[in-house]
């Protein structure tokens, strides 16, 4: 798909452009995209080498193109799904043993079994870790309402992406009857214009963004933006380093996402013992390996 899309559009229009014009590049693509309906990520990839190419020219991380806010995060340990509650536990436990302050739920999407987990996980870790449970879109609004329901009595912070995300008007009704907030707009194919969507109707308490999904850096800095114009968190999907760099840039942002993917649990490299996320010093977006085994990326 990626090798037809490069050959019948992205090659002509990008061959011989200006690389340092990431903005109008941005919306040449969106402009492409009403008739082509690139996937979600396409513009993304584009956007990403743009800046990262701008950083190595420049000497400088992309954070610091975006405009640094933070030198350090902290991580949520975002799990995968294992098999039973206790498992589940078990795997929390080493997590905060790990230094990870907050653990975020990838469940069954069984809207009764992922109620009692997340109520028994909070009975577990007290009332004083921060914990989030994601949807990953597996519900109805009947399963998603009792879940929701769930969560609101477990004083979890955020209730992510339970139903997929065609209809805001499916969360707004959500929103209307769940007390927990609701995290949103994480795969819906506009974007910046999606989002605004979400938050008009009154559902968003919190927003995702990310390089990915929203239409690279500069589609993730305008989510994030939208959002703290209505004093709303934008939490940056990952692990990944564009959403390193996200994190240190936007202000309005509560924690790096570090996948658990194993048990025994495992601490991503780039957490520290302390649970904390520190700015990349290298210059573009990838790590250091990936520079130096790799020629900048070029439009010609």
């Amino acid at each position: 798909m990626l090798a037809d899309i490069v050959d019948r559009v992205l090659r002509h229009e990008l061959t011989g452009e200006r690389a340092d014009r990431r903005e109008w590049l941005w919306h040449r693509l969106w402009e492409l995209d009403r008739t082509d309906e690139f996937p979600i990520w396409l513009i993304g990839l584009v956007d990403v080498a743009l800046w990262d190419l701008e950083g190595r020219v420049l000497g400088v991380p992309v954070h610091r193109l975006l405009g640094t806010y933070r030198d350090e995060i902290a991580a949520c340990a975002s799990t995968t799904t294992f098999a039973t509650v206790e498992e589940f536990l078990d795997v929390a436990d080493q997590c905060l043993e790990l230094g990870y302050p907050a653990i975020k739920l990838h469940a069954w999407g069984d809207a009764r079994a992922d109620a009692d987990l997340c109520q028994r996980l909070r009975d577990h870790v007290g009332p004083d870790v921060d914990l989030m449970y994601d949807g990953s879109a597996g519900f109805d609004l009947p399963d998603a309402i009792y879940l929701g329901r769930a969560l609101s009595e477990a004083n979890y912070r955020w209730y992510e992406e339970p139903i997929r995300e065609f209809s805001v008007t499916a969360y707004k009704w959500l929103a209307e009857r769940v007390d927990v907030p609701l995290l949103v707009g994480e795969t819906s194919d506009g974007s910046h214009l999606n989002t605004a969507d979400f938050i008009a109707s009154g559902c968003a308490t919190y927003v995702r963004t990310s390089a990915n999904h929203r239409g690279g850096m500069t589609g993730a800095m305008r989510i994030a933006h939208l959002a703290d114009s209505f004093r709303l968190r934008a939490e940056v999907h990952g692990p990944t380093e564009t959403a390193v760099h996200l994190c240190m840039a936007i202000p309005n942002c509560t924690y790096y996402e570090s996948l658990v993917t194993s048990n025994p649990a495992t601490r991503e490299s780039r957490v520290g013992p302390d649970g904390l996320v520190h700015a990349p010093t290298e210059p573009g977006i990838a790590l250091p390996a990936f520079v130096a085994e790799h020629r900048a990326p070029s439009l010609s």
